[in-house]
């Protein structure tokens, strides 16, 4: 939006955008199971033996804590590319 035309401007944006993705995806899982809905990646979910359920139900288990750790990780490798 300023007129920058660099490749490397342009890869560091796409990884801020998907960081912030990731995160904005976290920050609204409370909203979201609370209304029974969950956008977490199931195949993550899965790997640690969390389901749907479990989210919706507001439970604080290490497995659950450990999903939302293996997401945000994958938010923080996204940022530590831009640097």
């Amino acid at each position: 939006i300023l007129g920058v035309r660099d490749i490397h401007a342009d890869h560091a944006a796409s990884h801020i955008g998907k960081a912030q993705g990731i995160v904005t995806c976290l920050r609204a899982t409370p909203y979201h199971s609370s209304r029974q809905k969950v956008f977490l990646p199931m195949d993550i979910c899965m790997l640690h033996g969390v389901s749907q359920e479990d989210f919706i139900r507001g439970k604080q288990e290490k497995n659950v804590r450990d999903v939302i750790y293996d997401i945000a990780s994958q938010a923080h490798v996204h940022l530590e590319h831009v640097r």
